[in-house]
Parts: structure tokens; sequence; C-alpha cells
């Protein structure tokens, strides 16, 4: 099934294969590598340069991309995208992988081939995910691996040596970020490094370091004590320095952020109230699913209170009174810099009670409600009342992620990671208590 969009149809990357002639596909990029230059054998004492990275259009199938030649095309189409984007891809050459021998050093994928980009035939153009199809976001979510494929921290430091470089699966939580250290190598090519230490209910303090510009932007964006990644795929060692076992990430590294799909605890309304009254202050942030609905959903009210700008470097809330990011701390007077979001409270109701102010926002907000920032600003107040009434009072699969935040208005801060209408049978036998924790 392909992809469509107003200009051009996309090819599902399930369905490439070599002898398709001038393919487009779109995806969302799962993971990049540097730039890395390399000696060119055709012209002695020049070098060629590449890089890669893996785009995804589906739960089953994301693929790899390679690009080879000048430093400044090369350099340019790499600046051009981080991981987490949307892509359009127009006509790559779709080769055959060579096997192991590529996977040795490339993501594992379940494609038999790869794509390769020509600068003289290949675009590659970024999209706001705005004008994306939304089922492509929540792909940045899902693991590519079986996200019951891993190793607890406690069981790596148990296995100790055992394990040295051995490439392995984690799922953890983040406990720091340190600030990346530049340096350079004995042949004057600039290097820099990044660690952060992980945690888990079995390990509180585990290190895994960063040693490419891409995974340490990556790392920079995670927050302490709230972030929980999957790190598909990457290298155990013994740091026979600090004596203690490390988890590096390569070229194979696939990290994916708050991985939805390994969040299977069910919870009433009540039990999380329960929850943190118990927690004395100390409650580490709940991942879990709310079989229940969403009771308050003010979007035709004010529109001031359903949308704000955020920053197009950092995605964090632009303050309106002196226009400046509040994260980057300044932010130019060009428009582009800022992006229109979704930034809605609501609240969620099962049949033990109400969680209050819940946070909907961003993409997964466009996801609950069917239609895009820029659509809902079109959209008059009788038809925005309707949208508001097919929403309200139905029964719904909700993901959430809940920290305590003396700062929050209820004490407790309600992130919604995915709220979808929920199977009556699933949520009939959660009401029964046969998915209890």
């Amino acid at each position: 099934m392909a992809y469509y969009s107003s200009t051009r149809d996309f090819v599902a990357l399930s369905d490439l294969h070599p002898n398709l002639a001038r393919p487009n596909v779109i995806g969302v990029v799962i993971g990049k590598t540097d730039v890395r230059g390399f000696p060119d054998r055709k012209n002695i004492g020049s070098e060629r340069y590449t890089f890669g990275f893996t785009i995804r259009d589906s739960p089953a199938y994301f693929i790899n991309v390679s690009s080879w030649g000048r430093e400044e095309y090369i350099r340019s189409l790499s600046e051009s995208f981080r991981v987490g984007d949307c892509v359009t891809i127009e006509n790559p050459l779709v080769q055959s992988k060579e096997g192991e021998r590529e996977e040795k050093f490339n993501p594992v994928t379940p494609s038999c081939y790869k794509l390769l980009l020509s600068e003289n035939h290949s675009v590659v153009k970024t999209s706001s995910c705005y004008e994306m199809d939304t089922k492509l976001l929540s792909l940045l979510h899902l693991p590519v691996k079986d996200p019951q494929d891993y190793y607890s921290l406690g069981d790596i430091v148990a296995n100790g040596q055992s394990l040295d470089g051995r490439i392995l699966n984690v799922l953890a939580a983040v406990m720091s970020v340190g600030e990346p250290k530049y340096f350079m190598t004995s042949d004057k090519r600039k290097g820099q490094r990044c660690e952060a230490k992980l945690y888990d209910e079995t390990e509180m303090s585990f290190p895994i370091v960063c040693w490419d510009n891409e995974s340490i932007q990556l790392a920079q964006s995670w927050i302490p004590r709230k972030t929980v990644i999957f790190a598909a795929d990457v290298r155990i060692n013994f740091d026979k320095f600090r004596n203690c076992m490390t988890a590096t990430v390569i070229s194979k590294t696939i990290i994916t952020t708050n991985p939805v799909e390994t969040i299977v605890n069910v919870y009433t309304v009540k039990q999380l109230k329960e929850k943190a009254l118990q927690s004395d202050g100390k409650l580490e942030p709940v991942f879990g699913i709310i079989y229940g609905y969403i009771s308050t959903l003010d979007i035709d009210d004010n529109v001031s209170k359903v949308i704000r700008n955020r920053c197009s470097i950092c995605h964090f809330v632009v303050n309106e009174m002196s226009n400046t990011c509040t994260f980057c701390g300044d932010i130019s007077s060009n428009s582009e810099s800022t992006f229109a979001s979704f930034d809605i409270l609501v609240n969620l109701t099962d049949h033990t009670g109400t969680l209050y102010s819940c946070y909907l926002s961003d993409c997964v907000a466009e996801e609950t409600l069917g239609c895009t920032v820029h659509e809902f600003l079109t959209l008059t107040e009788e038809k925005k009342t309707a949208l508001k009434w097919q929403l309200l009072l139905e029964r719904s699969k909700i993901y959430f992620k809940i920290t305590l935040s003396p700062s929050w208005r209820t004490g407790l801060k309600v992130n919604i990671l995915s709220c979808k209408l929920a199977d009556p049978t699933e949520a009939s036998q959660s009401l029964l208590g046969k998915r209890k924790r």
C-alpha cells in the first residue's frame, strides 16, 4: 500500500525492489550516523564522504539509506535533517543488501534491500510533521526489536566480563546526561564524547557512552528521571579503568525514546492516586495504560488555551510576551523560527475517579483530534464543538506518563502519549480485573 500525497505517490518500503524505476518513498528517520571521509581510490590524495540513516514507514518495515559524494554535498545533506524528522526521498537507487557483511556495521533491517542516494539524481526533503500521516510520528516510539528482548542492567552487571564485546538490547530510564566533551584524535580529526547514566529497578547507575555527534545530540534531548530509552544493538564492554560494565552506542544502534510498546501495566485512576500518595514525594516516572475517557475537552473555547507557539529548534514553548524560547533563551523575529502546536489540558476519567489537567500536546493531540493545527484553525466554532463531542465520553485506551510535579496545579503531571478508541472486549476485560498489574 502506498502513502498518497497531493503531489505524488509514495511507494511503501516493503514494496521496493531493484527493478522499480524512479521510486518516491516517505518515512521517519529513526537512526543516523555521522559524516565520514575515506581516501578516494580513483583520485589519489582526495577523499570521498559518506553517511547513512534509517527510515521507517510502518511498524514492521524500515530500511537503511546511504549516500556518497563530495564533502560539500554530503555535509549539507546530513545537516538538513535529524533523527525524528519526516523525510521524502525522490529517485533513490534500490540495491540488494550484502547480508552479514553489511549488517556488521549497520542496523539490522527486515528489508532485503538498501537505498543509495545520488547527488545528481536523488532528492531528500524534510517535511513538517503536520503535513504527514500522523502514523509516521507514532513509529518513533516503537522499538525496532522485540520490546521484551532486552537485558536488565542488573543482569549485565551480574554477568560481568562474560558479556564484554557483546551486542545487546537495553531498556532503561535516564538518570543523568553529561556535557559533550571535545578532543583532537591522533590523526588530527575532531572527536567528541558524551556519557549518560541509566537506571532500572535492578541497577541505579549504568554508563552509556556516545562517540558520534548524532547520538550525542539525541542524548542531549533526554530528560533525566523522565525519559525512557530502548537501545537496540548497543555494544557492552568492561571498562578496566573504572572496573565496571558500560554500554556504547555504535553505528548499528537504534535508540527508541519513550517506547510506548513496552508499556503494558494497566492502572485505574484510583490506583495512580494511591501510588502517588504512598511515594513520599519520590515517585519515579510511571508509564502505563488507562481504559477511560476524556471528560473535559475545551477546544471550542479560547484558541490561546488550545494552541501555543513552539521553538523550531528545540520545540519548547515560546514566551508570548517576550517572544523568547524558554529553553534556547533567544529567538529571531523570523516567523519560521516558531511553529504552532496543540497545547491542551484535558481531564481523564474512569470508573474510579478523574485525573485533572492532563497534558495533550503536539503530534499526540493531532492524532487524537484527527486534524492538524492548521486544519483546526480553519474550523468554524460549530465544527469545533462537533469535533469535541466526537471524542468526549468515548472509552479509550490511553497511554500515559505521570510524574510528581509540585509546581503543577494537581501535584501530578500527566502526559498523554497516545489516546485511541479502545477495543470493547479488551476494555471490558480490564474492567473485570482480568489484566491486573
